[in-house]
């Protein structure tokens, strides 16, 4: 018998089924820096239109973890699909690099500056630390496959930099929004430091809530007020704090002006005030089962009384304020100046009398404050103070189980305090600052939408910029003010320009090293330098103004994207906001894009202590980064992003079909030229025309969803094209046609000239997030090409169906519809055990006449789009009583399948009564016979 598989055209490509990647991306890697692949991207692209994307510096701080791979990756992807848009997409890393992490990292390593070491060594072990950390973390997000300017990028420790920062800083001087003032700032006592907004994050705690009770300094005057005669009874105000450690540092009771107050007899011995709406919450909070109403009054008539501290020997007034609420606790609140920003605010507006600190910078009350708290710790006081208040009788109820929303240092996670300290700030309401943001905020584009409103209610509800700190490792804030008034110096302008260009020379430790007199000479007696440093917002938020200026190539131009986690908004988002405003009146950027943070199959944050951590390395490790970058864009990014193992395996199912789809389109046009082989559009066959109008379609819908940043949808229609359109439809049919027509006909060319633009097309669509892959695939595709992918665009080579083609979109649409119903057929049968697949069929199709007409144009090739060994439409009345199956879906349409007559073609596998007629060719179809021998068949339709 005859061998006949060399007589058939089978599929051939060096292309690996199996990816490998982890073992395969390494190599790639190499070749693409051997190459200087960013470098060439840049070459071809210089004289397009620039997009940038200013990248939000990472912190330098330890190996990168999932939420930097996913925020890199976006970054990549977006930049990658603009250079298929026709862009000059740069992108240039930056790093985060001073600040009270670094310092504590090596504090642990080498003690601390000034007591274990001089604080000029430890500067400079710092900036040797962060360069170690950079190299870790460099060399990381170079695997993910992120192309940019790793060999430049900005460092805000770089010399340059850090002067620059210094100028941007003049510059927020000289725009009137610089002040020094004492107020309460959040702080940490594992910091010993003051802690910017940002660096704050609200959990669930537990705390000790108390109902205290002051007593009135002059009764016959509140009783006047209540129109009541209690003259020789204490009257007493009723207040509730989470807080009893802060009530050392009372000097005030708040009541809110509009709000009725009652003085109120309880358990027939003791006469208090609380808020009239707030008294059955309260007495059932004191377990008080008996009371009488004795007045009633407005909070503002209560304005000036004074009332006696609980257990200590002074005594405060009543103050008004309409941050009181009725949410919780009487409807007063005690107030403690150094301890909370509103308490802040009133005492500013009442003049209250300022006392020092209660505590030192590490929580524990200082003395001459209460002999039985001397020297211990504000977070173990709390059951010495309820003593102290059991002890004076003004104890009137207390939970210690009250959970409540708390303030917490995001590095540390331990509760925070608001301290009041003498700082540098940044004025958000001078010169109509806050409305300046908001009106800067809607000239900017949000995503997702619903951000833009979060920011707007930081920017209403945020106070002053706390910008400076007492650290050792930070850009300094190089002023020198006077010793006795604390006035700056009158020429600081200038000072600080010599400062910055000491310090573009030899780095920060300038400043350090500068004596007063080497500047201010005659002066130097008069005046001291500061010797705090700058929040590290103010470092990251300033290099729209530090940074883009150096690279003069983009320093005209404002950044078209900021892209960060959604934890910026109140971070890098709103510090550079900010400070833009303040300098340049606007934005320092057109739009910004957040994402959410990577979590368990739980909803869990990634945490050692939970074990959940999945590292970006292990996944790159076992799977590749192609499969963690599908991951990622993958996912909706808008939310937070969950991750598992059987994630992971989708996501690899996910893979293989569109790395098997691009396999199988190299494989069939391994002999494929396309500068000698391809077909013209009018000479195809009608099913490849269909195949790249569909191609086109899904390419205008990819475009589409990547200008909206909706990476989920490009990758759903993706799978959708390689699973439905390709893999269930197209691929299939052309096998018959690919594999036995002639190698040089039209028909099996045709087909070619399809898959080679398919391929051309989807090698571009998946490039910017299947990265690797896409650079693999590119190598395999035949013709003459440039080096890499990303130096081109998207394809052009991609046409529509239009009037000259026989087959109109209508016709596609009706035929898809009715194979549908006809595989719905076979498998049944299949089933049933009539055939065994679908070229063991023969289906008759009766069809009214319009539908019929359309079926029958396909002719004698209906089969070959059927997949059946034949198929013939009938009338739809000729049915008689056959057994059949009826599609409602389609109505007037019947289906008949019988198994097919004849013999097998042991080359096609299609059945016919041909078969075996040609006696030098036996065992196969009179078509084969054909395609090996003679002219062979001429396709039309499939």
């Amino acid at each position: 018998m005859m061998n006949y598989k060399n007589t058939l055209n089978l599929p051939h490509t060096s292309f690996p089924m199996r990816a490998n990647l982890a073992i395969c991306e390494p190599a790639i890697l190499k070749r693409w820096y051997k190459d200087n692949l960013y470098e060439a991207i840049r070459l071809k692209k210089n004289k397009k239109k620039l997009f940038l994307l200013h990248d939000g510096p990472p912190y330098v701080n330890g190996s990168i973890h999932l939420g930097h791979a996913v925020n890199k990756v976006l970054k990549d992807i977006i930049l990658k699909y603009k250079g298929f848009m026709g862009y000059n997409a740069p992108y240039i890393p930056g790093w985060d690099c001073h600040g009270l992490p670094i310092e504590l990292q090596v504090e642990r390593l080498i003690g601390h500056p000034g007591i274990d070491i001089s604080p000029n060594e430890f500067r400079n072990i710092c900036r040797n630390y962060v360069l170690d950390q950079i190299k870790i973390q460099k060399k990381d997000f170079m695997r993910l496959g992120i192309l940019g300017d790793w060999a430049r990028p900005y460092l805000t420790m770089d010399f340059k930099t850090e002067a620059n920062i210094i100028r941007t800083l003049s510059k927020v001087i000289s725009c009137g929004h610089f002040y020094k003032g004492i107020k309460p700032i959040h702080w940490c006592f594992q910091c010993h430091s003051v802690l910017a907004e940002s660096e704050v994050e609200y959990n669930n705690h537990l705390s000790s809530a108390i109902d205290v009770t002051f007593s009135a300094v002059d009764s016959i005057r509140v009783s006047e007020i209540f129109n009541i005669n209690l003259y020789k009874h204490t009257i007493e105000l009723v207040i509730w704090t989470t807080t009893p450690w802060t009530l050392p540092a009372n000097q005030a009771i708040s009541v809110h002006p509009d709000y009725s107050y009652q003085l109120i007899l309880i358990n027939d011995n003791r006469y208090i005030i609380i808020a009239a709406n707030l008294v059955d919450i309260v007495m059932k909070r004191i377990q008080c089962l008996s009371w009488k109403i004795l007045g009633e009054t407005l909070g503002n008539s209560l304005e000036s009384l004074r009332f006696h501290h609980p257990f200590m020997s002074f005594d405060v007034p009543i103050v008004l304020s309409c941050h009181v609420t009725l949410d919780a606790g009487t409807g007063a609140i005690h107030i403690a100046p150094n301890h909370g920003i509103d308490d802040y605010i009133i005492a500013q507006k009442y003049n209250l009398k300022r006392i020092n600190n209660i505590i030192n910078d590490k929580g524990y009350y200082i003395s001459d404050i209460h002999p039985t708290l001397n020297g211990v710790h504000i977070f173990q006081s709390n059951n010495i103070i309820i003593n102290l208040l059991n002890q004076s009788g003004t104890l009137l109820h207390v939970n210690h189980n009250h959970k409540h929303s708390y303030p917490y240092c995001w590095r540390h996670e331990i509760p925070v305090i608001y301290k009041t300290t003498s700082q540098w700030f940044l004025s958000i309401d001078k010169y109509d600052l806050r409305d300046k943001l908001l009106k800067a905020i809607h000239e900017v584009r949000w995503i997702p939408e619903k951000s833009k409103s979060s920011i707007e209610t930081m920017i209403i509800n945020r106070p002053d910029w706390c910008l400076s700190r007492q650290r050792v490792w930070g850009v300094p804030i190089p002023l020198f003010i006077h010793k006795q008034t604390d006035i700056l110096h009158p020429h600081t302008f200038e000072l600080m320009e010599i400062v910055a260009q000491r310090v573009e020379q030899c780095g920060i430790q300038a400043w350090w090293d500068l004596k007063v007199e080497d500047i201010l000479e005659k002066e130097s007696d008069q005046y001291k330098k500061v010797l705090d440093t700058l929040d590290v917002w103010f470092d990251s938020g300033s290099t729209c103004d530090s940074v883009i200026p150096e690279r003069l190539k983009y320093h005209k131009h404002l950044p078209d994207l900021y892209l960060e986690g959604s934890d910026q908004y109140r971070g890098w988002f709103m510090s550079s906001l900010i400070i833009s405003t303040v300098i340049k009146g606007k934005a320092p950027y057109r739009e910004v894009l957040s994402h959410g943070f990577a979590v368990d199959s739980q909803g869990r944050k990634m945490s050692k202590s939970l074990g959940n951590v999945i590292s970006p390395q292990e996944i790159i490790k076992n799977f590749g980064a192609d499969i963690l970058r599908l991951w990622i864009a993958s996912s909706d990014y808008s939310k937070d992003m969950t991750i598992s193992d059987a994630i992971l395996k989708r996501t690899i199912d996910i893979y293989r079909r569109i790395r098997n789809t691009a396999r199988f389109c190299l494989a069939n046009i391994n002999d494929f030229n396309p500068e000698q082989d391809c077909v013209h559009p009018e000479n195809m066959i009608a099913i490849d025309c269909w195949a790249i109008n569909c191609a086109l379609s899904v390419q205008l819908e990819i475009i589409s969803d990547y200008k909206k940043y909706n990476f989920h949808n490009v990758i759903q229609r993706v799978m959708q094209f390689c699973s439905i359109e390709m893999g269930s439809f197209y691929l299939d049919i052309i096998k018959d046609r690919q594999y036995t027509t002639k190698k040089n006909s039209t028909a099996r060319r045709s087909s070619q000239t399809a898959l080679y633009h398919i391929i051309e097309s989807m090698v571009r669509w998946i490039a910017p997030i299947l990265s690797f892959t896409a650079d693999e695939i590119w190598r395999y595709i035949p013709g003459n090409r440039s080096e890499y992918v990303f130096t081109e665009e998207w394809y052009d080579g991609l046409f529509s169906i239009n009037s000259t083609q026989v087959m109109s979109n209508n016709h596609w649409n009706t035929f898809l519809n009715v194979r549908n119903e006809v595989n719905k057929t076979v498998e049944q049968a299949r089933l049933n055990g009539i055939i065994g697949g679908s070229l063991d069929a023969s289906v008759i199709l009766y069809a009214i006449p319009e539908l019929a007409n359309k079926l029958r144009m396909l002719d004698n090739e209906l089969s070959f789009g059927l997949i059946t060994s034949s198929a013939i439409v009938l009338d739809y009345y000729e049915k008689f009583n056959r057994i059949i199956h009826k599609q409602e879906g389609i109505p007037g349409l019947h289906i008949f399948l019988e198994k097919a007559k004849g013999k097998k073609c042991l080359r096609c596998w299609h059945y016919g009564l041909d078969v075996d007629q040609n006696k030098n060719y036996s065992n196969i179809c009179a078509r084969c016979v054909s395609n090996i021998a003679g002219p062979g068949e001429n396709r039309r339709f499939f």
